[in-house]
């Protein structure tokens, strides 16, 4: 199994996470760091990691697809992805590689069916997410209820399928990954864990950006429907 960390200016979080990880039984940690300009690839390389870099900031779908690409290249049966923020614990990983090994596709940890921690947002974040939520499992015929949720387990078909076609947009790479698995007819399952806030850094999104964002995903899943799946000798 291999846990792809995408990473972007995270010095002072990312040791701790990939230790997190490394303590888990029979996993390699893949940092992808994306044009980071602190120290965050020499941090993850001295704590353990492999790290691949992007030589500049290309968004974390992007560095996804990369992690995708090594783990297809690996033949490795699992992938996780954990951030480097520290917001996601290794402890819950259990839960999600169990999901896999018992038929899933694509496990997804939720904040917020009943189960999960206390995981709190602004009212207005959590009013986007649930309008996100509501609208994806409409279009996809199953409830959701936390689609912007970066803690995710993949199968061997679902790392196959996101190294050849991973959106790169922001939010893309967490709601329309999602669209895009159940059009390839991946199984899609939530569970329940605990996150926690970022341990360190700042976050990259900003308010302008993500409702632009917002309003184009609503796009995209609105002209899904005229989208073909991709074969995988593509």
């Amino acid at each position: 199994m291999i846990v792809i960390v995408p990473a972007l200016n995270e010095q002072e979080t990312v040791a701790a996470v990939v230790a997190g990880i490394r303590a888990l039984p029979d996993v390699e940690v893949l940092v992808v760091d994306d044009g980071s300009s602190d120290h965050t690839m020499a941090v993850a390389r001295s704590a353990g990691a492999k790290v691949v870099h992007h030589p500049f900031n290309l968004g974390v779908g992007a560095a996804l697809r990369t992690g995708f690409r090594f783990a297809d290249s690996g033949a490795y049966d699992i992938a996780m992805q954990i951030d480097a923020d520290g917001q996601h614990d290794p402890n819950e990983a259990a839960k999600l590689i169990e999901a896999v090994r018992s038929g899933a596709d694509l496990a997804v940890g939720t904040r917020f069916a009943q189960g999960s921690g206390d995981y709190r947002v602004s009212s207005s974040r959590r009013l986007s997410m649930r309008m996100l939520s509501r609208i994806l499992s409409r279009r996809i015929g199953q409830p959701l209820t936390d689609t912007t949720s970066g803690f995710r387990a993949f199968s061997r078909s679902a790392i196959e399928l996101f190294a050849l076609q991973y959106p790169s947009a922001y939010l893309s790479d967490t709601v329309e990954s999602l669209l895009i698995a159940h059009e390839n007819d991946l199984r899609i399952v939530e569970v329940p864990v605990a996150m926690r806030e970022r341990l360190g850094g700042t976050a990259s999104n900003n308010l302008i950006r993500s409702s632009y964002h917002f309003v184009r995903l609503m796009l995209v899943i609105a002209l899904s429907r005229s989208r073909r799946p991709m074969s995988k000798g593509h």
